[in-house]
Formats: C-alpha cells, sequence, structure tokens
C-alpha cells in the first residue's frame, strides 16, 4: 500500500442553500488501500461521495488526484481521472445479460456500426476471471435472474474495466445475506490487491472492521476522526459517529459538543 495519497480532498466545503453539507473536510485514499467511510445519516457520506464523482461540485477546497491539482466539473472528468462509483441501486439493466451491462454505453463495434460481441464477451469474461468472481453461470444470463451477490459483482467489475483507480462502493453490502456479503467484501479485499484505491461507505461495522484499512469518521459535515483499523475497536467508531467532536453546529451559535476519546 503506497503511503502516497491517490485522492485528496483538501478543506472541501459544500452548502445547499442554509444547509452545510461539509465543513473544511480533509479526507484521502491511497492506492492498494480499503478507506472506510461512516458516519450517522445527514453526516455528509453521499454528499462528499457526489463531489468527488462530479455530479456536484466543492464550493470551496482542493482536490488533489496522483499529487496534481484537478477540477472536477462533471462525471465525464471524474471518469476520466479513473474514478468509478457503483452507487447502492447499482444502475444495471435488468433486461440485459451480463455483457451488455458491462459495456452499457461504452459498446464496442466493428464496421462502424456493428456491435463486436466477441471482443466484448471475452473483455467481460476476463474481468471477472481477474477478480476471481466465479457464482456466475454465463455472462449471457439476464442480469434480473441474479441474486445481489451476483448483481453486485457485476457491477464492480463493470467499474474496473476501463483503466480505473479508485472504486467508490455505496453500501455493497445492503440487504444482502451472509454468503452474499462474503463474496462482496471478499471482491473489495482483491480491488485492493490490485493496486487500486477503495473506498467503502457502509453502516455494518462488522464488514467494515472485516476489510478496510483505515476509517474516516463525518459527523455533522465535518471529518472528526481518521482511524486505523488495527488500532482501534468498533465502540471506538461509535463514539466518534456520535460524539466525536466538531468545530461548530450548523445553525447554532455556540456548542459544547463531547470530546472524542
Amino acid at each position: 500500500m503506497s503511503e502516497t495519497p491517490l485522492l485528496e480532498c483538501i478543506g472541501v466545503t459544500k452548502s445547499f442553500a442554509q444547509v452545510h453539507a461539509l465543513v473544511n473536510v480533509d479526507f484521502d485514499v491511497r492506492r492498494g488501500e480499503v478507506m472506510a467511510l461512516v458516519g450517522d445519516n445527514g453526516a455528509g457520506k453521499s454528499t462528499l461521495i457526489k463531489c468527488i464523482a462530479g455530479i456536484y461540485q466543492f464550493d470551496e477546497g482542493e482536490i488533489r488526484f496522483e499529487d496534481e491539482t484537478v477540477n472536477i466539473h462533471g462525471p465525464r472528468d471524474s471518469a476520466e481521472l479513473g474514478i468509478e462509483v457503483v452507487y447502492q441501486d447499482l444502475a444495471l439493466a435488468d433486461n440485459l445479460d451480463v455483457v451488455s451491462n458491462m459495456f452499457l454505453g461504452r459498446e464496442v463495434t466493428k464496421g462502424g456500426y456493428m456491435l463486436d460481441e466477441p471482443t466484448m464477451e471475452g473483455a467481460a469474461r476476463e474481468t471477472l476471471d481477474s477478480l476471481s468472481v466465479t457464482t456466475l453461470q454465463s455472462v449471457r444470463q439476464a442480469v434480473g435472474g441474479l441474486s445481489g451477490g451476483q448483481r453486485q459483482a457485476v457491477a464492480v467489475a463493470k467499474s474496473v474495466m476501463w483503466n480505473s483507480k479508485l472504486v467508490i462502493l455505496d453500501e455493497p453490502t445492503a440487504a444482502l445475506g451472509v454468503a452474499q456479503t462474503e463474496q462482496v467484501l471478499a471482491l473489495v479485499s482483491r480491488l485492493a490487491e490490485r493496486d487500486l484505491g477503495v473506498v467503502i461507505i457502509s453502516h455494518n461495522l462488522h464488514d467494515v472492521f472485516q476489510v478496510a484499512d483505515r476509517i474516516t469518521v463525518l459527523r455533522l459535515g465535518q471529518a472528526v476522526a481518521v482511524l486505523d483499523r488495527r488500532e482501534t475497536t468498533q465502540q471506538e467508531v461509535v463514539h466518534a459517529i456520535t460524539a466525536g467532536t466538531v468545530d461548530s453546529v450548523p445553525g447554532m451559535q455556540a456548542t459544547s459538543p463531547e470530546v472524542a476519546e
């Protein structure tokens, strides 16, 4: 794992009218690392990720990627840098097969107008094999007939096909059974083993402690802790989520927040 950040957000701030979603947040993730992003509902996790993905733009602060300052004005800018986001809804087309989903919007053609099905199928198989995804019977299965864990695997494989360097996973184990959760967490670990930077957003601390290297805690739109998973406990993370020190509480003139241990 590299010690130099692959992605670094420095002092980033985002507001929606009078709502301060993010306030002077520092956040980074390194190559070969799984960084967990945790916090209560409304802590700012989704806003931070959507700004990195180019859906929103930060009001203030700096974004550095591969040690260079970058401007992300939209999803295309983010994708060109090598940042891919797998949202909780997965954005898969149930009526299409695995190959068609993995190349959706990026189809390979031959002769200028015909789909190059053999090339796409081969690339899809190669990507799935490289991630040790063995639960799919066929890459020509319709995605609508796959289990939750299989669908998550397809969405992750789709995200790493395009020279991705950073993969962000939004609640990847939500609503999955025990066996499927284990499969997805193993997949997350394999992404880091390929020297990608990985961000996992999760409310499930058991899952976080199984795969994360470091844990960033957001509270009330502020980063209140960055913890090494090997040197902390679930109780300390919960305390930071619920009572971590914040500089100010939005909408209040003065606060007396509890101090995180």
